[in-house]
């Protein structure tokens, strides 16, 4: 695979310029196992190192893949250190030669640890350096570099050498990679850290690039400006630092490794800061508010290093040069806040450590009592611990939920919390509970909270009366109970108290269910609600309050309708026996006569002070006159008399002056003459009399001279004198003609009978109006 690459890259790079030389990096690859460690430690006495070893290229004559290297006047970012290669150190030096594609050689093998501990295989030319070393300290820590040829066309987002920095304690199995990303196990590498790569095109084809990742470490592309680089790679990453914790005194085993994967092409290497394996000393981390990690109020905090007592240590507070005194040991105890250093007094060892302590602010909390009624005596009660959260907490809503405990011990060690805290029962008088509150920094701070039970005793009121005022008269009403009830409850108890009312009184004990101060009562006539006395949160007195519904529904009392006939007057009257009446007229008897229409109301009164209205609608009423009426006749059964009249009472009407109807119309009235009459139905007389004629003719007629219908005539026909009747039969013939100097048709014509038939008619009204119809004569 590293072959094709290349290929490809040569391709690529042909077109590049090659110019003058510039600053370089030199290298020397003479310097023993022991020199290179030497290098690293800076012969520091923080730590004792043994046993090096270093392994690398043995296939290039005399040529070494490891050395020193010093930056003399480059702008490489170390002066000077260790160089690890998978090619001949020499030909790491400068400037960047676009068209070099690798060393080394495909028999010079890999790094099987390397390989385990990257989970990787099909390594090649590995540079090994490793050595044991005995810390003085807590803390090692070095600074590196890694650059490399991948850092070219599409290569990073698919290909990567692999280098990985091991350490383990001597004598077990097992290596942890200190080259990684800070905070991470993400081996560094040219796939791991490498900025936006763009889709690229060859002669082999069309190659996807692929978004930066951890850009934020990359050093920097050497490839666009390759004759200004120190270094022959094409890229490299910023400064990096490899650390872990260890333990003083223990011996542990480094190997530092760095190995091409997939063949021999395109090499790499990993470049050690001299000096920068340093034993440290970590005191943890910074303690700070910003990151909620700060020390609580009142806190005795340790800092240690976790180092052999038999050194020697100096403690210094906030940058001060002065030693704190007495401060020797490799802990030391603070209780305010600061920035803390120590130094290992050693020798020819520099080590030191510092960190930062800020303390939080103090939780400032309120013992607190709180108040409960004892419904039976018994000195027990449910209590609503919630209540006093605000007050144990001192208004103070950035502080934790309270937590209750029946011990001190079990509140700090967090044992059986109250967890029915809103309904908690007392086990004693005066009980104290411990509430538990933690800041945002889990800060701790306790309070007591003391049950006290109160027996206060008053005298229930007397009970409170109202009437049912609806129409319902159902036993229910409204109460007001602050307006009403809450002043007359508290008269006579001390000032600051207020009154909540419940249903019962397990509800006025656990403060449940309060009820509204609108109240209707739910039990019809009687009920006897309860009132809990309070003081802020805690509980005066429960007492219990009998609300009484009076209900006042006289019989017969009903609102009526009446009528007054003009001129008249009438009396009006509600039964006796009542506290008080009152009309809206005034007067306060149990009767009053009127005499003009209208709504007279009387109120009554009852002995409780309840009222009830009655009504009188008094309406007026008159004889009536009738006016005229509107007759439809000529229909046969369908003849009706609409009756038009005036008058201002209720009234029903008769066309025979024996029967009335309520209705003015009269339907299937045969033909004939009628007197009309209106009556008032509240008797105030009956209207004059009407006439009224109905006109209709015979269907048919028989006239055979036994007396019954021989002629055929239209009744009452005199009352339109001026009328023509004309009769024809089928064909048209005129037969009769009928006027007021012949009224009737025997069936006849020239004083011959006309044979059984149907014939035809026109009557023609003065006006003009013309009926016409037909009928039968029968033989």
């Amino acid at each position: 695979m590293k072959f094709i690459k290349a290929i490809l890259l040569f391709i690529f790079l042909c077109y590049f310029p090659v110019m003058g030389s510039a600053q370089s990096i030199t290298v020397n690859d003479t310097y023993t196992e022991q020199n290179l460690v030497d290098i690293l430690t800076n012969n520091s006495s923080c730590s004792t190192t043994s046993n090096p070893k270093v392994l690398g290229d043995t296939f290039s004559g005399t040529q070494n893949s490891h050395g020193y290297f010093n930056s003399g006047t480059s702008s490489f970012p170390f002066s000077e250190g260790v160089i690890l290669s998978t090619w001949s150190i020499s030909k790491a030096v400068g400037p960047f030669d676009v068209t070099n594609t690798g060393g080394g050689n495909i028999s010079w093998k890999g790094d099987p640890e390397l390989e385990q501990v990257l989970g990787i295989s099909n390594t090649f030319n590995a540079t090994v350096l490793e050595f044991d070393f005995v810390p003085l300290t807590n803390f090692i820590s070095f600074n590196f570099i890694f650059a490399s040829n991948e850092y070219q066309s599409y290569f990073p987002c698919e290909y990567s050498d692999a280098f990985a920095f091991l350490i383990k304690e001597s004598g077990t199995i097992g290596y942890t990679n200190l080259a990684v990303l800070p905070g991470t196990n993400t081996p560094i590498s040219s796939q791991n850290v490498h900025p936006l790569i763009n889709d690229v095109t060859d002669s082999k084809g069309f190659h996807k690039g692929c978004p930066a990742i951890n850009e934020t470490y990359f050093g920097g592309l050497i490839t666009s400006a390759p004759n200004n680089s120190p270094i022959n790679y094409s890229g490299q990453t910023k400064k990096m630092t490899a650390q872990t914790n260890v333990v003083a005194g223990k011996t542990y085993h480094i190997k530092l490794v760095i190995a091409d994967q997939g063949g021999n092409y395109y090499d790499s290497a990993v470049f050690l800061e001299a000096g920068s394996f340093r034993s440290k000393i970590d005191l943890g981390t910074d303690r700070l508010l910003s990151t909620n990690n700060g020390v609580c109020f009142g806190e005795n905090y340790v800092i240690n290093t976790n180092l052999p007592i038999t050194n020697n240590y100096k403690w210094y507070k906030n940058n001060s040069t002065t030693p704190i005194p007495g401060a020797t040991k490799p802990s030391y105890t603070v209780t305010d806040a600061g920035t803390y250093k120590v130094e290992l007094d050693v020798p020819n060892c520099i080590s030191s450590g510092e960190i930062k302590i800020e303390y939080a602010a103090e939780i400032v909390l309120n013992n607190t009592t709180l108040v409960q009624c004892d419904d039976n005596g018994d000195g027990v009660s449910i209590f609503n611990l919630t209540k006093v959260d605000a007050q144990i907490k001192n208004n103070n809503s950035s502080l934790s939920p309270v937590i209750y405990y029946e011990t001190l011990a079990q509140a700090k060690a967090s044992l059986n919390p109250i967890t029915n805290s809103s309904s908690y029962v007392n086990k004693s008088q005066n009980q104290i509970l411990y509430a538990k509150v933690t800041n945002s920094y889990d800060c701790i701070n306790y309070a007591e909270l003391t049950l006290q039970i109160s027996n206060n005793a008053i005298t229930p009121p007397n009970p409170f009366r109202t009437c049912d005022a609806d129409a319902n008269k159902d036993g229910l009403s409204v109460f007001d109970l602050n307006i009403e009830i809450t002043p007359k409850v508290l008269n006579g108890l001390p000032a600051g108290l207020n009154v909540e009312y419940f249903l019962n009184t397990a509800d006025a004990i656990s403060q449940n269910n309060v009820l509204p101060n609108t109240f209707n009562n739910i039990t019809p006539n009687q009920q006897i609600i309860f009132a809990r006395i309070i003081n802020g949160s805690d509980c005066y007195a429960i007492t219990p309050i009998t609300l009484i519904v009076d209900t006042f529904k006289p019989p017969n009392f009903e609102d009526i309708n009446a009528s007054l006939c003009n001129g008249n007057t009438t009396t009006i009257s509600v039964n006796t026996g009542f506290s008080s009446y009152l009309w809206n007229t005034g007067e306060i008897t149990t009767s009053i006569t009127v005499n003009t229409p209208g709504d007279y109301t009387v109120k009554v009164t009852d002995s409780n002070g309840c009222e009830a209205t009655k009504t009188f609608h008094i309406k007026a009423s008159g004889i009536a006159t009738i006016t005229g009426a509107i007759v439809n006749e000529f229909a046969g059964n369908d003849n009706s008399v609409v009756l038009e009249y005036t008058g201002s009472g209720d009234y029903e009407f008769s066309l025979d002056s024996t029967y009335f109807q309520d209705d003015p119309q009269f339907t299937g009235i045969i033909a004939g003459s009628y007197i009309a009459y209106a009556r008032d139905k509240n008797g105030c007389g009956l209207s004059n009399p009407f006439a009224i004629s109905v006109l209709d003719y015979p269907r048919f007629f028989t006239p055979n001279g036994d007396g019954y219908n021989d002629f055929w005539t239209i009744k009452n026909l005199d009352l339109l004198p001026k009328s023509k009747i004309i009769i024809f039969n089928r064909y048209g013939k005129l037969l009769k003609e009928i006027s007021q100097t012949s009224m009737e048709w025997n069936g006849t014509f020239n004083g011959s009978e006309l044979p059984a038939n149907d014939y035809w008619f026109n009557l023609t009204f003065e006006d003009g109006k013309i009926i016409k119809g037909h009928f039968s004569l029968k033989r």
